[in-house]
């Protein structure tokens, strides 16, 4: 994987606790970060009706069996169905 460098300006109290992590944790908390951001928001239009859950699982990047694990933890009910229920038992 390539790598291209980026300059951050954060609140102070999080560039000093950050200051002394290494730039593999860095990186996982930014991929950590981005999944989950990515997840709320497919899973909001989801809850608007703007979409299908097949759909925001695309959106999100995630599996279906995946986004419906994160909908549960939000305490949203996602539909369920055959292949989501064969997923999640899998």
């Amino acid at each position: 994987m390539s790598r291209e460098p980026l300059t951050l300006t954060l609140p102070d109290t999080l560039a000093h606790e950050l200051e002394s992590a290494k730039e593999e944790f860095l990186v996982e908390l930014l991929e950590r970060g981005l999944r989950e951001v990515r997840i709320d928001r497919a899973l909001e239009v989801y809850r608007e009706g703007g979409v299908s859950f097949g759909a925001a699982a695309r959106l999100a990047g995630v599996s279906q069996s995946d986004l419906a694990r994160s909908a549960y933890a939000r305490g949203l009910e996602p539909p369920s169905s055959p292949q989501t229920l064969a997923e999640e038992l899998a």
